[in-house]
């Protein structure tokens, strides 16, 4: 952005091309181009090694606030007491079969899936219930009220994976750090979930995406679900392959207009959980 200089005689301003005022004539200084840089407050400088991290903050305060806020409210989902008690009991269930080290992460994961959606109803203005587990079969949010049009549909559909991608990298980190196994297992068991739930039929969030996307990038959807059905050998893929064809050849139900934010999204999470279904311990 351009620098407007002040002329010292008159008050002026004057474009940083000019080297003298056009109003006085008397000659002004070029702005610096690259003006120094502000010097960081002397409280910074004294915290020594722990300035940086400091700064650091100030520097991302906006995205660190934001994660803050996301955290937050998931733990506000935990105040239901239906919720939480749902949930230490599904724990349990899959504690008896796997440990709690692995029962905990798991269950974790999904209740992070479902305050995805919770969380953008909530943008949205819609109402909904905070999420329900089943023990033995995940966890449902009931919608009260319903989407405006596909592409709202969409993006509740696609809020749940996408906190459900943040997850399931959160546990990958640990593992690929050499914490153990039981932290690909965790991360491994979370990207399935969420694919599963990528299915484009039924009442999936995936089906509920699927409804925005228009018939060409439908069959771009098909493309990149049987390369990636190819490179990683996974019969979930195959999975989203038919549920995919369904749609395109037999309900013919595409969209009128294309929602490119819908198709990115979409495919992101598509690569991303194929990507670490395709990692190894």
């Amino acid at each position: 952005m351009s620098t407007v200089s002040t002329c010292p005689a008159c008050g002026s301003g004057v474009p940083p091309a000019a080297s003298i005022c056009g109003r006085c004539a008397h000659p002004v200084a070029a702005p610096p181009l690259n003006p120094e840089p502000k010097p960081q407050p002397d409280w910074i400088k004294r915290l020594g090694p722990f300035g940086a991290i400091a700064a650091a903050a100030l520097k991302f305060k906006t995205a660190i606030l934001l994660v803050l806020a996301k955290a937050k409210f998931l733990i506000f989902g935990l105040a239901k007491l239906k919720t939480l008690l749902s949930m230490l009991a599904t724990i349990g269930v899959y504690w008896t079969i796997y440990g709690w080290r692995f029962a905990a992460g798991f269950v974790i994961g999904i209740y992070i899936h479902e305050m995805g959606h919770v969380w953008m109803l909530r943008q949205y203005g819609l109402r909904a219930s905070a999420p329900m587990f089943i023990p033995g079969f995940g966890a449902f949010v009931s919608l009260y009220d319903s989407p405006a049009d596909a592409s709202q549909d969409a993006r509740i559909g696609l809020a749940g994976p996408l906190w459900g991608a943040g997850a399931a990298v959160a546990f990958l980190l640990p593992g690929v750090a050499g914490a153990g196994g039981v932290w690909f297992a965790i991360a491994h068991a979370t990207a399935y979930i969420n694919l599963f739930n990528l299915t484009p039929v039924w009442m999936l969030d995936g089906g509920r995406a699927f409804g925005a996307l228009d018939y060409r990038q439908r069959l771009m959807w098909l493309g990149l679900a049987a390369v990636l059905w190819y490179m990683s050998g996974s019969g979930l893929f195959l999975l989203l392959l038919l549920g995919a064809a369904y749609r395109v050849f037999w309900k013919k139900d595409h969209a009128i207009a294309a929602d490119q934010g819908a198709m990115f999204q979409f495919a992101g999470l598509m690569i991303l959980f194929g990507a670490i279904l395709m990692m190894r311990n």
